[in-house]
């Protein structure tokens, strides 16, 4: 079975749906009902099999790269590319098909922001390219 990353941006993507306020400058009890939807979908995906992984990140990004042999890896925090919009969180599922990880990805688009309102935010669906090969360990 394909498994694909839902992934949820703090921004960049197609034009919002409607025009949401970043999470901290939200309502407690709103964030709480976000949250709580998050965790819904990772059960309902886990009583259907189709559960991996989920993570929520946070905003604050560092970039590095390799700073040669003798020097220290280089990191800045900006200015970022333009393209370069930051991932909030993922679910990592493994289901059926395609059409499976869009139906679960628009199911998980109308979590509810400010007020209860459904935000219908972009969800990012992407394919599983490789994964590791898994070890046995040999006693």
């Amino acid at each position: 079975m394909p498994k694909y990353l839902l992934l949820k941006h703090y921004r960049g993507g197609p034009e919002q749906h409607r025009k949401v306020p970043p999470i901290d400058e939200w309502a407690p009890e709103d964030v709480e009902a976000h949250v709580a939807f998050q965790h819904h979908v990772s059960e309902l995906l886990e009583s259907n099999g189709e559960y991996v992984d989920t993570r929520a990140l946070a905003p604050a990004q560092t970039w590095v790269r390799y700073g040669g042999p003798d020097a220290a890896p280089v990191t800045t925090d900006g200015p970022h590319p333009e393209t370069s919009d930051l991932v909030a969180g993922w679910w990592m599922i493994d289901v059926d098909s395609y059409e499976r990880a869009v139906e679960l990805a628009a199911y998980v688009s109308s979590e509810p922001g400010p007020g209860g309102e459904p935000m219908y935010e972009w969800i990012d669906v992407r394919e599983i390219m490789w994964e590791r090969p898994q070890t046995t360990d040999a006693a």
